[in-house]
């Protein structure tokens, strides 16, 4: 009896356990249910963002691909552009060097006698370093120096025309062992060559004459700071230098004041010898301000008598166009 008692006992355990189990098991599966479907909600919005984003994205690769083809034909056609230029610049280059070459020995025989003057005047002529000149200016200078007057009058009325003047200048003197630009005040062009040479290169000479195009440094008008700042930091006695000094009016100062000053400085050791030439080229932008006109006075007679103390020529030019 005892034996059945607890067969009867555990078979009863059995069945309350599978009552109590089904009783719970609607509640379970309907709470896994209901998780189950906001995690596969969540995950849908997920994979519908993730597709979103993806449509972005492969439509900025596109745009940026379609950039990129654009990029790559403009820069073929660049590449084709730069390969004609080089070949014009081949050809351009060829033809400037065979140009300066002629140039030179043209400005070389310019200043030089012919053998057939030599024969003419005789094996024992010489001719004199005061000679040296063409069209009256003496051209016989080793470096010079160009001292520019940068004031609102010159750069608004003159300045191509400086530009032409200081082009031919250049020209007369085909080959010379520096070079140098100042304005009237005696600030450089080029501060990478203060206090000393500008080497004499065609490539040099076009850097000068490209600068000079948009230079304007503030200008008193007056030439006396660029002569004197140019004798005392470039003359040694073993050089032949010459100044070039362009202008259009003498604002201020005395002028017999500044021919002593220059007088003074530009004293040789020797009488009547000075130490640079100094050249003056005169602009007429003045003439049209009546107003002004005694001031381009001054400056043509201060240049005139200038140039006449000191070795040089005095132009005066009758027209402010090139």
């Amino acid at each position: 009896m005892s034996f059945l008692d607890v067969v009867s006992c555990g078979f009863g355990a059995i069945i309350l356990l599978l009552v109590i189990v089904k009783i719970a098991e609607p509640l379970t599966i309907e709470r896994i249910s209901a998780d189950l479907s906001g995690l596969v909600a969540a995950r849908q919005q997920e994979l519908h963002d993730i597709r979103g984003e993806t449509t972005v994205l492969n439509r900025d690769l596109t745009e940026r691909q379609e950039q990129l083809s654009a990029i790559k034909t403009r820069l073929a056609r660049l590449r084709g552009e730069l390969s004609e230029i080089q070949g014009q610049y081949e050809t351009t280059r060829n033809t400037h060097a065979a140009q300066t070459v002629i140039e030179k020995q043209l400005s070389q025989a310019q200043q030089k006698l012919s053998e057939e003057q030599r024969r003419l005047l005789g094996a024992t002529y010489e001719r004199h370093q005061q000679d040296d000149t063409i069209g009256g200016v003496p051209v016989d200078a080793e470096y010079i120096i160009f001292i520019i007057d940068t004031s609102g009058s010159m750069q608004k009325g003159a300045w191509q025309l400086v530009l032409k003047k200081l082009t031919e200048i250049l020209d007369i003197h085909p080959k010379v062992k520096g070079i140098q630009v100042m304005n009237d005040m005696g600030d450089y062009m080029f501060e990478a060559y203060k206090d000393r040479w500008i080497p004499d290169t065609g490539g040099r000479r076009k850097a000068i004459v490209d600068r000079l195009a948009g230079w304007a440094p503030f200008s008193n008008s007056s030439p006396e700071e660029g002569i004197e700042a140019a004798i005392r930091r470039f003359y040694a006695k073993d050089r032949r230098i010459s100044l070039y000094v362009f202008g259009d009016d003498f604002s201020r100062g005395s002028i017999q004041g500044l021919l002593d000053t220059v007088a003074k400085l530009n004293k040789g050791r020797k009488p009547g010898e000075r130490l640079v030439r100094i050249h003056a080229v005169g602009y007429p932008t003045m003439f049209q301000n009546r107003e002004a006109t005694l001031n381009a006075v001054r400056f043509a007679a201060l240049m005139r008598k200038l140039a006449e103390e000191n070795g040089g020529s005095f132009v005066g030019l009758n027209s402010a166009t090139p």
